[in-house]
């Protein structure tokens, strides 16, 4: 049998293929879609507040009845001093003057309208909602979530992006790994936000294997039935899909943005801190060209709550140099067809290769 069990008998479905939580790109419907595969759905709550998690959650549970996972951002809050006032107003200028440089009209908030969610009242809505799967980036929860987690029967996926960071997920009790390399579009899951670990995927899954004995899921780059396969030659014992979902029917990108995606070539694709204040991988545009290495990026959630209304307001004028397209290193054509055929696809494609 080509797959192997472990990680499917625990997260009860049929196949260890997991829909990556992709915050503003996945949606209910890819979740539902993906669960129905006998795959699991990843819901992406990111750093919602407890309510609008659990209106997400409830509105998933009525698309499926299957397993589905639900994901959250456990970064540390940093303390608001007279630097990061300072820092703020002048980014906030910044980037107000370069929107309207660009025919952009957007009022930025200000600080003290910034509203942040700690991730502990996200656990107590998710145990509540009675969801059995939770996983995790950014770092590892405190040792009392943890504690909670798991007295109310809830598996626990954390993410890696170095050996060290594999290495204190498991002391903690965490019951399996994604290991993600930095080939993986979207946000890195180091625990650092600034310092992040470069290593390679393929390299990294080898070494975490070797160091580790809790079940790997392999992040970064699986596009297709060769590229799952290397991934479960290193050890892999799960394997995490995100780019390949972006142009699916139940993807929440826009068309204009999905034609973006499309005419993206190699060089397109890097890593920027400009749009969240955290490390991401995505299309190069004109407003990372003008943040990127300067001094206007304030540290995450701080830069991403910022940024979001110009986002936003370049949604609505389909303009793609200022909007954030993630996406990975592994280029190749983006299905438009919907999430269970483009997984069906990939499961065949790892079985009769």
């Amino acid at each position: 049998m080509f797959w192997t069990d472990t990680i499917s008998k625990r997260l009860k479905i049929k196949y260890p293929v997991i829909q990556a939580p992709m915050f503003g790109v996945s949606t209910p419907q890819m979740v539902a879609a993906a669960s129905g595969t006998g795959c699991l759905g990843s819901l992406a709550l990111a750093d919602l507040s407890a309510d609008q998690s659990i209106e997400l959650i409830r509105e998933t549970k009525k698309l499926t009845d299957q397993p589905f996972a639900a994901n959250i951002f456990v970064h540390q809050i940093p303390e608001i001093t007279d630097a990061l006032k300072e820092k703020f107003l002048k980014t906030q200028q910044f980037i107000t003057r370069l929107a309207k440089d660009n025919h952009i009209d957007v009022t930025l908030p200000n600080l003290e309208d910034i509203k942040i969610s700690s991730y502990h009242e996200q656990i107590d809505g998710i145990i509540e909602e009675g969801c059995k799967i939770l996983s995790f980036t950014f770092g590892n929860p405190d040792d009392k979530s943890i504690q909670k987690l798991k007295e109310n029967g809830v598996v626990l996926i954390g993410t890696c992006t170095s050996v060290e960071e594999a290495l204190i997920l498991e002391k903690s009790g965490i019951d399996m790994i994604s290991v993600q390399g930095i080939e993986a579009g979207g946000h890195r899951g180091s625990f650092e936000a600034e310092n992040i670990p470069m290593i390679g995927g393929m390299s990294l899954l080898s070494e975490v294997f070797d160091h580790v004995k809790v079940p790997l899921i392999y992040a970064g780059g699986i596009y297709n039935g060769r590229t799952l396969r290397a991934a479960k030659e290193l050890g892999a014992q799960g394997f995490q899909v995100g780019s390949i979902l972006l142009g699916s029917k139940e993807s929440a990108l826009q068309p204009f943005e999905k034609e973006r995606l499309n005419q993206a070539v190699e060089k397109d694709i890097i890593l920027t801190r400009s749009f969240s204040g955290r490390y991401a991988r995505g299309i190069k545009n004109k407003f990372i060209e003008n943040l990127e290495d300067s001094e206007y990026i304030l540290p995450y959630p701080y830069q991403n709550k910022l940024t979001n209304e110009l986002r936003r307001i370049s949604k609505t004028l389909h303009n793609t140099d200022f909007v954030g397209i993630w996406a990975g290193q592994s280029i190749h054509e983006y299905s438009a067809l919907s999430t269970e055929n483009i997984l069906k696809n990939l499961i065949a494609g790892a079985e009769d290769y």
